[in-house]
């Protein structure tokens, strides 16, 4: 029964990615119905406004010659900082955060060669984006369920059909969280079997269950609990005896050496 309950709770989710994957532009399609997105592009496209409006208004055509300069430096800097976040291993999440990152600075540096006031008021609505609108985290679920903690120690305990469970702990309003979103998903796709599931757990519904994982809800999000049906052997980030967490970047090879998983889906292969 629970195992059922799971899958038909992440149902919704699954539809929604196999909708936007079908979408002829998908890109587009996030673009337009994500505030987060929809709203950044509002902001870039206002500054061909604001740049019309401010060489209209010159007279000796030196600000059209440094604010030229400015934005050939700028775009030069993105497409550097551009090629650096393909070649780095970071999931799709990262790099657009990334990248809105740097086209936000580099914004904010070539709207003061125009006027202080524009470069103020473009920071404030930056700062508005980033409080009424949220980046989307991945949708696609791949073979992993979202779970409640009740239904984790029922497919733990009560109905062992998998020996390994690998579940992610996260929060929707963490964007070290929205980063990482795809990560289990697309592991789950490679190494899921009758042997190891995957699962997913939302902390800001079930904020009690923290604490009986042992996770902060500050510092340790996400995190990465391997079980041996009720029994965890492994996490990630692990916790030292000084109570500190080391975090590197999640990616999918960090988290299949962390956890073995090659070993495991060949154990599983040889019986």
């Amino acid at each position: 029964m629970e195992v059922a309950t799971a899958t038909e709770a992440s149902a919704p989710a699954a539809s929604g990615a196999a909708a936007r994957q079908n979408h002829p532009f998908p890109w587009l399609d996030s673009a337009i119905s994500e505030p987060y997105y929809f709203l950044h592009l509002l902001a870039f496209f206002s500054y061909f406004a604001a740049r019309s409006a401010a060489l209209s208004a010159d007279d000796g055509g030196e600000l059209h010659d440094r604010l030229l300069r400015r934005e050939i430096q700028a775009v030069l800097v993105f497409l550097v900082l551009f090629v650096v976040k393909i070649v780095k291993e970071e999931t799709w999440e990262t790099f657009l955060a990334d990248s809105l990152l740097y086209a936000k600075g580099l914004l904010l540096a070539v709207t003061l060669v125009i006027n202080y006031w524009l470069t103020l008021g473009y920071f404030l609505g930056f700062v508005v984006i980033y409080a009424v609108a949220q980046q989307p985290p991945y949708d696609g679920l791949g073979h992993s369920n979202h779970l409640t903690p009740l239904q984790l120690e029922s497919l733990l305990t009560e109905e062992p059909t998998s020996r390994f469970w690998l579940v992610e702990f996260r929060t929707s309003f963490s964007a070290t969280c929205i980063q990482a979103s795809s990560v289990l998903p697309e592991l789950s796709n490679i190494y899921s079997n009758k042997n190891i599931s995957f699962g997913i757990i939302d902390l800001g519904h079930f904020p009690n269950a923290a604490a009986k994982f042992g996770i902060s809800m500050w510092d340790h999000l996400p995190t990465y609990i391997l079980f041996d049906k009720a029994t965890e052997v492994a996490r990630f980030p692990e916790v030292t005896s000084e109570s500190k967490v080391f975090v590197p970047k999640v990616t999918k090879k960090l988290l299949c050496q962390h956890f073995d998983l090659d070993r495991r889906l060949i154990e599983y292969l040889s019986t």
